[in-house]
Formats: structure tokens, sequence, C-alpha cells
């Protein structure tokens, strides 16, 4: 009984031990990884009732932002803006405050959320990352910036800073106004889908990528037409599912969702997951 005893409090000291560092992975720690361009960036300016937290609900800071005291790296409680700095409303603020509120209390939920404005998906490929930066427009280089220029290395740099403390249960994508009738969009998007499976030592059956449909054309979505390549996905990446725009308000530029949109596009990327799960 007393070796017994022994053994079970050296382990209770190394697992203690490793908390400490940061390996303390809690499988009830459910994280998402968020990417795209202005849409999943934030383009509508938040409202007060978008900036309550919930104690559950956690995002993983990916850029510096003295102004809001938050640190690159590390985990604040979810509040907006949740991309960079200066960034509006997103689908992740009510995709992980739909989770919390329809989850049991056991489960947190964490986001990390690296998009960039205008960008094709392009942008995501390590392949024509270089090329496309160097040819980059003058009104996109701060936005590069910011990840130093490349997105797809912070995002991973971020989902291995996340993975020490909780499990990645899940991919959301909304991108594609820039990639407008492009054919080969769901191949570009499946290379960066695998690059991060194999980057993170991820399995594709445990991963959901969650693609969301752009501004509808019942909301004068100039876009709306990219929505038919979009609903193609799960043809090309089994476990892909499209999150449905209908009804998600827009604002007159015909590009971009309303505060309230990105609400109710946020829930349908929740109720997604939830069905998933069931």
């Amino acid at each position: 009984m007393m070796k017994k005893n022994i053994i079970n409090y050296q382990l209770l000291f190394l697992f203690s031990f490793f908390c400490t560092l940061g390996y303390c992975q809690d499988k009830n720690f459910h994280i998402y990884l968020c990417f795209g361009q202005s849409n999943m960036e934030g383009h509508s300016k938040f409202e007060d009732q978008d900036t309550v937290t919930n104690k559950r609900f956690y995002a993983l800071q990916a850029v510096d932002c003295p102004d809001l005291d938050r640190k690159k790296g590390e985990w604040y409680l979810a509040k907006s803006p949740i991309t960079r700095c200066n960034t509006g409303l997103t689908p992740a603020d009510y995709f992980g405050k739909t989770l919390v509120e329809n989850l049991p209390d056991s489960i947190r939920i964490g986001v990390i959320n690296v998009s960039v404005g205008g960008c094709h998906i392009q942008l995501f490929n390590q392949d024509s990352l270089s090329n496309y930066v160097a040819k980059a427009p003058e009104w996109m280089k701060g936005m590069l910036a910011a990840y130093d220029n490349n997105p797809y290395a912070r995002l991973v740099e971020m989902a291995k800073i996340a993975i020490k403390t909780g499990v990645i249960k899940g991919i959301l994508l909304h991108q594609g106004e820039s990639n407008t009738g492009d054919q080969d969009w769901p191949n570009k998007v499946n290379k960066v889908y695998q690059n991060l499976l194999k980057d993170l030592a991820l399995k594709s059956e445990e991963t959901p990528l969650l693609a969301g449909e752009l501004l509808a054309a019942e909301q004068g979505g100039k876009c709306a037409s990219m929505n038919a390549i979009i609903q193609t996905l799960p043809q090309t990446i089994r476990n892909a599912h499209i999150v449905s725009s209908k009804d998600c308000e827009g604002i007159p530029d015909g590009l971009h969702f309303s505060a309230a949109g990105y609400r109710k596009l946020g829930t349908n990327y929740a109720k997604v997951i939830l069905q998933l799960n069931n």
C-alpha cells in the first residue's frame, strides 16, 4: 500500500509539473481554428452586447495588442475584437458563445482566428505564399505584416501553443469572395486543410472543416454565385460541412454581413458542430 501511494504521489507531482510548464492538456477544452478573409476577420463594428464575456469561452491572441493589454500566444476571455487589435465582429464570436450555451458546463471553448481581409485562399498555401505577399496591394501589407507575412505559419504556431492545454476539435473557414468563380477552389482549400492536418498531427475523421457560405443573393450578395462552388467542398473533403448563410443580414456593399448577420452566421456554424456531436 505504501509503495502504491508513493507511485500515486510521483504521478501527481509529474502531472502538476507538466501543467506548470503549460503541457497540461484538458480534453474538455475544445479548440477551433478559424481562418479566411474579411468576413472571418470581422468587418462590421461590434456592439455593446457583443462584448459580454463568458467564463467558458476563450480566444488565443494571434497578435500583440498593447492597447487591449493582450499578448500574442496567450489566452483571454473571448471579447471583440478577437482577430486583430482593430477588427470587428466575426462569426467566431457567436460560434463560441452558442456552443458554451448548448454544451455541458464541463466544456470550455477556445478559438484562434487568423484572417486577412481581401485575400485569396492561395495566401494560406505555402507554395504560393511568397509570390502572393510580394504582389499584395498596399492596403493589405499592414495586415500581412501583423502575421510576419505568413498567416498560415502564424495559425500553426498558435495552434501548437493551444494544444498544450486543449484539443483541436475542428476548423472554421469563411473565404471565397476573392476566389469567386474559381472552380479549383475546393482543391486549393483541401491543400490547406491537408497541410494543417499534417503540421498539427490531426486526423481528418476527427477534424471537421466547416465552410461558410458567402452573403446570399437574397441579401444582395455580389459573390453569391460562389456558394455553388463552396457547396461542392464535401465532394473533395469528406469531413467538410457547409454552413448556411440564409437569412444572415448583409450590408449595402454586397460583400459583408452586418453585426446581426455575423451573430446568425456564427450561430449557424455552432449548430453544425452540435449536430455532428449528436
